[in-house]
């Protein structure tokens, strides 16, 4: 945005865009109650349009060209597939070049100098990349060299600090945006040993993926898991992404706790294993509880009573 609005006060009219993937964990109402999109507008007086690049984003994920970082982080291959992406859609939106708020420097993966422009030109953007942030630090793009952006007014900002970035925002205004880290789940150790879990055992889809980021899950079988709602919002949305032949299971009516997802080939061992599991986060007056499950789409409910685990076992199941 910062990068954005540097370019939009020398005239220059700017189309934001970003790119989803179920990778994103910012929430949406982050910036000072407002939406992303409603941040931009107010700030950049333009509309936010938004692309979806799931399914290519889960191939790369399997095999990317320049490796990963710390984690399950592909970030110079991410960056490859969203600046293409972007360069797909310029004779669309009549865009000249493309801008990017990137820093030399600020992450060690992506922006050094060498990654920068390796990104550049895999994407296909040679020379049409700019990153008014740094721009100063690189050589001239052809919009500095054919007098679109004047150059003078770009910046040489460098290295991990964001206090430059932050003083920035400041100036233009720009208040409740979201911290830096975190952005992206696959730079976290416990969600990447997750997706590895999923890949191992062959189970590596978008609506799988996407379950990912709610509740405690935990390895039944090498052909089932279950994901455990940690409140009443993430039950919510496991009911709501649950598909046929998922299984859902809950404590008894009377009793608070846990709603529980089923996922995969579930068989009489395996729901004992999962009754258990819902039984030991439920609100307990002693060890046993009846819990109630069902297999999708059939409403047919039955009971069983179970005893909890004790911690460690549990443990010895969670992903």
């Amino acid at each position: 945005m910062l990068a954005a609005k540097i370019v939009q006060e020398q005239g220059i009219k700017i189309v934001p865009l970003k790119f989803n993937t179920p990778f994103y964990s910012v929430n949406i109402r982050t910036y000072h109650g407002r939406s992303l999109a409603d941040f931009i507008k107010f700030h950049l007086k333009e509309e936010l349009i938004t692309v979806d690049i799931d399914k290519e984003f889960l191939r790369l994920l399997l095999k990317p060209q320049y490796g990963f970082g710390s984690h399950m982080n592909p970030c110079i291959d991410c960056k490859i597939l969203m600046f293409s992406k972007a360069r797909a859609l310029m004779p669309r939106l009549k865009a000249g070049f493309v801008v990017t708020g990137e820093v030399l420097g600020q992450r060690p993966m992506s922006q050094h100098r060498r990654a920068l422009y390796t990104i550049e030109s895999n994407s296909g953007l040679d020379g049409l990349l700019l990153r008014p942030l740094c721009a100063k630090n690189l050589k001239p793009t052809i919009p500095e060299e054919n007098g679109w952006v004047d150059r003078a007014r770009l910046l040489g900002i460098s290295g991990r600090s964001r206090s430059q970035q932050i003083k920035l925002a400041r100036e233009f205004g720009m208040e409740g945006y979201p911290n830096a880290s975190g952005g992206c789940l696959l730079t976290d150790r416990q969600f990447s040993l997750r997706i590895n879990d999923l890949i191992r055992h062959g189970e590596f889809k978008l609506n799988n993926v996407r379950l990912l980021k709610f509740g405690r899950h935990f390895r039944i079988s090498p052909h089932a898991k279950l994901i455990v709602g940690r409140n009443e919002k993430e039950n919510k949305y496991l009911e709501d992404l649950a598909k046929p032949g998922d299984y859902i299971f809950n404590p008894e009516e009377k009793v608070a706790g846990p709603t529980c997802l089923g996922l995969g080939r579930l068989g009489t061992k395996e729901i004992l294993l999962c009754a258990r599991i819902a039984c030991s986060y439920s609100d307990l007056l002693e060890d046993k509880l009846t819990i109630v499950y069902r297999r999708l789409p059939n409403r047919k409910k039955q009971y069983l009573d179970v005893f909890s685990f004790r911690k460690e076992s549990l443990a010895k199941l969670l992903v």
